[in-house]
């Protein structure tokens, strides 16, 4: 069974919710970005989204793009990105999953790199402007190598759109919580639970909520509705912080414990 579908069954089976952080790849550095993904499986974490930097991330608010910039920087190309897929998975079985834009993976060859990806012990994909239209090569590489693809859905999604997606999706179906980009947010959008509600009565496979998460308040109300958080930026601003990595990873523990604390308790949805 694939690393992200036997996740959310020994979840279901705990009547728990699945914590997926996401990280940046080689912020503040490679062997720190082990050090944080294992830390952050150690407190919790059920999947880990693992981004491949893009000098381009449309999606993404200041904070991961920072991150992306830092990570070019640094260096962070393809040989760099799968070492440190392979030193986590040497020490972990927590799900990774490729988490990037179209163009660097397509630049790389997408079959090529699907199964260098998999051979470094990743379980899946997300590209977040992969559109369903023209999915159907990267969909049938991932099913061919037992990996997953995920895709993102949003409130302006369609039904008829929303169909598509789940038809081709696998794995799990990521909702965003609102309209525009990535970022630590006060609130949800004022139709956020009737929509998301609408999408989890749709999906035959687990649908987990991010975009804007970032106090344990928020992860507890996406877990009363759907199967898990996803957390990015409040844990990445703190990668970029100018502080010694020690106490750095300090304060992301602190977050993280907070945050995965609500998708650990007994849920009877």
């Amino acid at each position: 069974m694939n690393r992200i579908d036997a996740a959310f069954a020994r979840l279901n089976g705990k009547k728990q919710k699945a914590f997926i952080p996401y990280i940046a790849a080689g912020v503040p550095g490679r062997d720190e970005t082990v050090q944080i993904a294992l830390s952050l499986e150690k407190l919790g974490a059920d999947i880990l989204e693992l981004g491949y930097p893009f000098s381009d991330p449309m999606a993404d608010g200041v904070v991961n793009q920072l991150a992306a910039n830092k990570a070019l920087e640094l260096g962070v190309d393809d040989a760099a990105y799968l070492d440190m897929v392979r030193k986590i998975r040497a020490k972990s079985q927590m799900p990774i999953i490729v988490f990037s834009y179209l163009n660097p993976i397509y630049r790389l060859g997408l079959r090529q790199f699907a199964g260098r990806a998999k051979a470094a012990g990743a379980d899946g994909f997300l590209l977040v402007d992969m559109p369903a239209e023209e999915a159907d090569e990267i969909v049938a590489i991932c099913r061919d190598l037992d990996m997953r693809f995920i895709f993102l859905a949003a409130p302006t999604t369609t039904p008829a759109r929303l169909q598509r997606i789940l038809e081709m999706g696998s794995g799990f179906l990521y909702y965003i919580s609102r309209t525009g980009i990535t970022g630590e947010r006060d609130s949800f959008q004022a139709d956020f639970e009737t929509k998301l509600s609408a999408v989890k009565k749709a999906a035959g496979m687990p649908v987990v909520v991010g975009f804007g998460l970032s106090t344990a308040e928020q992860v507890r109300k996406v877990c009363s509705l759907c199967d898990g958080a996803v957390v990015g930026s409040a844990l990445v601003r703190r990668t970029l912080a100018d502080k010694p990595f020690n106490e750095m990873l300090g304060d992301i523990q602190a977050v993280a414990s907070a945050l995965i604390a609500p998708t650990k308790e007994t849920w009877g949805n």
